[in-house]
């Protein structure tokens, strides 16, 4: 049970650096946009998968990876630098779709309300 909760903590750790990182210092023209979601650590902190999602939506999700990927070497020297961990994990990123679900079935329940 401890391990559950130092890979979460972790993981919230993980996001506020990702986040100061996006905000400050990741001038990609493909990561305009991206608002981080959550972050799921592996019990031996080693992986983690960053979720994402997008203004455009999913449109733009496979570029946005892309500018992730591009900045691997970074992002990895940054958190190293900002995370007191053995290792410094190793990110994944995933698009979200729940937002993009979200806002779907809002458009569809307006849509749908009496006038």
């Amino acid at each position: 049970m401890a391990e559950g909760r130092r890979s979460e903590r972790v993981g919230e750790a993980v996001l506020r650096e990702l986040s100061e990182l996006l905000i400050k210092d990741l001038r990609d023209p493909r990561l305009r946009g991206i608002t981080l979601t959550g972050v799921k650590m592996d019990d031996d902190l080693r992986h983690g998968r960053v979720y994402f999602s997008h203004l455009e939506g999913s449109v733009r999700a496979a570029a946005a990876i892309a500018g992730f990927k591009s900045a691997n070497g970074f992002i990895r020297r940054e958190m190293g630098r900002a995370l007191a961990l053995r290792y410094t994990p190793e990110l994944e990123f995933e698009f979200d779709p729940g937002l993009e679900r979200a806002a779907r079935i809002d458009a569809l329940l307006k849509g749908t309300a009496p006038k």
